[in-house]
C-alpha cells in the first residue's frame, strides 16, 4: 500500500526531505563537573544527541572556549571522535572569538576548521598558575601547621615556601601533558601542519597566520559554509547545555560569578 500526501508518494516526500546539521555551541571555559560551563560529563548528552538524532548529514561545532582543563578537553575530543567514527559523520569546527588551548584541542576533534578572520587561535601549551602567601602569613604571626604522611603530599603548599624539588615535579607533570596536546594536534592535523617552531609554545594567532600555520583550513562561517556544501535548503538543528532550574532563579549567583571572573580572566589574556 502507498501514501500519498498532497500527490506525493509519502516515501518520495521523506527522500526529498532537505539535509540536517546538528549545530553544538561550545562557549566558555572547560571546567570538570556537571555544572562546569563545558565538561565531558554536562556536555555528554547533549554530543550523543546530536549525532544521533535524525541522521543528520553532519555536525558543526561552534566554539568559543579560552581553554580549561586538559582532561576534560581530551574527553570531549574523544566523544566527538568516537561517535563520528561510529556513525559515518564529518564533523566541522567553526571558531568565533576564540579556540585557544583546550578550546583548540577540541576543535582538532573536527576534520576540517574553520574561523572569522578576526578569531584567535592556538595557544598549544599548558599552564599552572597559584599564588604564595607564606610572606603575609608571616608578617600576621600566624603559623602554618602541615602534617603527612607522605613527603609529597604538600606539594606546592600556598602557604609554604616554594621547594625547588616541587617545582620540577609539576614542571614535568606539565611537560607530559604538553606532549599529550602535541600528540593530539600533529595526529588530527597531520599533512596540514607547517614546520615552524612557534607551533607548540603557546603562542596564538589571529586566523590568517593560523591557517598559513596549517591549524585551521580556512575563513569562513558556518551557515555559508554549510550551504554550500549541503544547498540551500539544510536546515540546522541546535544543541547546547541547559542550564538547570535552581541556576536560572539565581540558586548558584555566588559560583556563577566567581565561575565568571575566571572566565573573563581567561578570556582577557588572550586579549579578549
Amino acid at each position: 500500500m502507498r501514501l500519498y500526501i498532497g500527490g506525493m508518494n509519502l516515501i518520495d516526500r521523506i527522500r526529498k526531505r532537505p539535509p540536517v546539521v546538528a549545530v553544538i555551541r561550545l562557549q566558555g571555559m572547560i571546567a570538570s563537573g556537571p555544572r562546569g560551563p563545558l565538561s565531558d560529563e554536562g556536555l555528554a548528552p547533549v554530543i550523543e544527541k546530536a549525532f544521533r538524532k535524525g541522521k543528520p548529514k553532519a555536525v558543526a561545532l561552534v566554539i568559543n572556549s579560552p581553554g580549561g582543563s586538559p582532561v576534560q578537553s581530551s574527553l570531549i575530543a574523544a566523544r566527538i571522535r568516537r561517535l563520528a567514527d561510529e556513525k559515518g559523520v564529518p564533523v566541522f569546527a567553526f571558531v568565533e572569538d576564540a579556540a585557544a588551548s583546550g578550546g583548540y584541542w577540541i576543535a582538532c576533534a573536527a576534520d576540517e576548521i574553520y574561523a572569522d578572520r578576526t578569531s584567535i587561535v592556538g595557544s598549544i601549551g599548558v599552564i599552572s598558575a597559584g599564588f604564595g602567601a607564606h610572606v603575609l602569613l608571616a608578617r600576621q604571626g600566624v603559623e602554618r601547621r602541615v602534617h603527612t604522611s607522605g613527603k609529597s603530599k604538600s606539594m606546592l603548599d600556598p602557604f609554604q615556601p616554594e621547594k625547588e624539588e616541587d617545582v620540577a615535579r609539576l614542571k614535568a607533570l606539565l611537560e607530559d601533558i604538553h606532549v599529550a596536546f602535541t600528540d593530539h594536534v600533529t595526529s588530527r592535523r597531520a599533512g596540514k601542519l607547517k614546520d615552524d617552531d612557534a607551533l607548540f609554545t603557546g603562542e596564538f594567532w589571529l586566523a590568517g597566520k593560523a591557517q598559513e600555520l596549517g591549524l585551521i583550513d580556512g575563513i569562513a562561517h558556518l551557515v555559508p559554509e554549510m550551504k554550500k556544501r549541503y544547498g540551500d535548503k539544510v536546515r540546522f538543528r541546535r544543541y547546547g547545555p541547559k542550564r538547570g532550574w535552581l541556576s536560572r532563579f539565581g540558586a548558584s549567583i555566588v559560583q556563577d560569578g566567581l565561575a565568571g571572573i575566571e572566565e573573563r580572566a581567561a578570556f582577557a589574556r588572550l586579549g579578549l
